[in-house]
């Protein structure tokens, strides 16, 4: 049955803050440490997965006793991410979107990759957005709205080589029928002068990052 929202959360950078924004609707998913991370404050997770080499054995055992079902794999014998299978498993429950937890950190290929990965639930027409404790991501195709929500910048990352009709309303840097281009810096640190504004485009595909210091 098709669920509205599912939350990963990955073995990253967590903090119990994150707890407060789940919904008892939201269809919840322990990648590996993560799911230790729920557990130990109180939570039951619908599906643990991963290889779990970052856990002791006791740790493996509290998290199969205290999650409604966990899927377990070899961590040499496999091709995908912890994250990557939770977000496997999510799509697979047809959400309407999936927010991504402890996805960030000191690993920046484990960061990049994550973030790349939202590029599966858009081809499958579900938002999917990562959050920390300093960024909330999304990525668009077409059209997003964006909240101002706490943060103070608004920044805009070509994850294709180009991205065509880039058009800001609501923003203290106006662009209308714009182009980025990989590696360009143009749309960074942008800032909203209202509390909610929208990026339009017309082709590829662009990262939003919403952040603060």
């Amino acid at each position: 049955m098709p669920v509205k929202r599912v939350v990963i959360f990955a073995g990253g950078d967590l903090s119990a803050d994150y707890l407060s924004l789940l919904d008892e609707e939201d269809f919840v998913i322990g990648a590996d440490r993560g799911a230790l991370f729920l557990i130990t404050h109180g939570f039951v997770p619908d599906i643990s997965v991963g290889d779990f080499d970052s856990v002791t054995p006791d740790d493996l055992e509290h998290i199969q006793a205290g999650s409604k079902k966990t899927i377990t794999c070899d961590p040499i014998d496999k091709d995908l991410t912890d994250s990557e299978m939770a977000l496997d498993l999510a799509l697979d429950t047809q959400p309407e979107s999936i927010l991504l937890f402890g996805v960030t950190g000191t690993r920046i290929d484990h960061t990049l990759a994550s973030i790349q990965m939202m590029t599966r639930a858009l081809q499958r027409q579900v938002r999917c957005s990562v959050m920390d404790s300093h960024n909330y991501i999304t990525l668009t195709g077409s059209k997003a709205e964006i909240c101002e929500a706490g943060y103070t910048y608004v920044s805009l990352l070509p994850l294709t080589p180009e991205v065509t009709g880039i058009t800001l309303e609501g923003f203290q840097y106006p662009l209308v029928d714009a182009t980025l281009k990989l590696g360009q810096s143009l749309g960074v640190s942008n800032v909203l002068s209202a509390k909610n504004g929208t990026v339009s485009i017309d082709s590829g595909l662009l990262l939003i990052i919403q952040s603060k210091d």
